[in-house]
């Protein structure tokens, strides 16, 4: 009877340590939730801050390029010349249809 009870006695004790771990975990897993939606907000306006930023820098390289910045400066030449290469082709174009 002595080792009945002193088994159910740990048997219990083995319970009510597994609940406990249970709350635990439970908490644990509470507070990583937030967690999660704390930095699933911060994600989201950080990409917004990242779209704004890519939409700033490319409106300011195209008004580099009118400009004519020295970083750009040579590239911005070249798509001018090849613009005005294609134009002179047309206009020949045009001229020899005449």
């Amino acid at each position: 009877m002595q080792e009945s009870k002193s088994a159910i006695t740990i048997l219990e004790e083995k319970i009510i340590g597994l609940l406990n771990k249970l709350k635990g975990n439970h908490l644990d897993l509470v507070q990583l939730k937030e967690q999660k939606d704390i930095l699933e907000d911060k994600f989201k306006s950080i990409e917004q801050k990242v779209i704004v930023l890519e939409s700033e820098n490319k409106s300011l390289r195209i008004v580099n390029n009118l400009l004519g910045s020295n970083e750009r400066n040579q590239e911005t030449k070249s798509k001018i010349n090849s613009l005005i290469k294609e134009v002179d082709f047309c206009i020949q174009q045009v001229s020899e249809m005449n």
